[in-house]
């Protein structure tokens, strides 16, 4: 099989199966094989279309790219990433997304942090990094793969959105009442203070500049031939 084709379908597999097992499917799953038994399920159907993605990357190439962007844009791609590695890291921290099977329905606290910003913090990092990779390299592969995270991102939040305005009811449609989905929404619009996006910033930061450096650094072999590229 030609491998954009395969990395196309195994995008495709990645990104369905996700939303269809974290959403539609989830329920009538949790109830014939429990938490633990779904958990299992769902991470080997991750691990495997994943690996199905990478093998198929892995066989093709970047020969045929539309665009290659310009050495002065990596910088900003660089800064990008920066931000997208906090909005991840901070969404480590307290997310009320979280799952907890079992739990009664509790008040969430306000908003601080990255979720001052969006409470998807974790989702939008996804699509920062689908936007800024898209950016640099228009080759066929790396928008399979840019586009399918952005799908899943997108809609994973727009489907969590739901499902835990089914699970959680008011206390969750109070939350998002108190937050906003568009990044920057809710500290635009007043309902979020400044102040509260520096309240317990220090461990998102601190994080997500480790998490930058070491992605930084693990990209840095492959800086060199693109900018061998763009001065022939």
């Amino acid at each position: 099989m030609n491998p954009i084709v395969s990395l196309a379908l195994a995008t495709a597999v990645f990104v369905g199966t996700h939303i269809l097992l974290s959403h539609p499917l989830r329920a009538g799953l949790v109830a014939r094989l429990g938490e633990r038994g779904f958990a299992g399920v769902y991470s080997l159907v991750a691990l495997a279309t994943f690996a199905w993605m990478i093998i198929a990357w892995r066989r093709g190439s970047d020969a045929n790219a539309l665009w290659v962007a310009p050495l002065w844009w990596w910088p900003i791609a660089s800064l990008l990433m920066l931000v997208a590695s906090i909005l991840l890291v901070g969404a480590l921290i307290r997310n009320p997304a979280f799952p907890k099977p079992g739990a009664a329905p509790r008040p969430i606290p306000d908003p601080r942090g990255v979720f001052a910003i969006t409470r998807h913090p974790m989702n939008t990092s996804f699509m920062l990094w689908a936007l800024v990779h898209a950016s640099i390299s228009g080759s066929p592969r790396n928008l399979i793969v840019a586009g399918g995270i952005m799908i899943l991102a997108l809609f994973g939040s727009i489907g969590q959105d739901r499902k835990k305005e089914r699970l959680l009811g008011e206390t969750w449609r109070d939350w998002e009442a108190r937050t906003s989905f568009v990044p920057f929404g809710a500290l635009l619009a007043g309902k979020v203070r400044w102040r509260d996006l520096m309240s317990g910033a220090a461990a998102p930061l601190i994080g997500g500049i480790i998490l930058w450096a070491l992605a930084t650094s693990y990209h840095a072999p492959l800086v060199s031939p693109l900018g061998d590229l763009l001065s022939r």
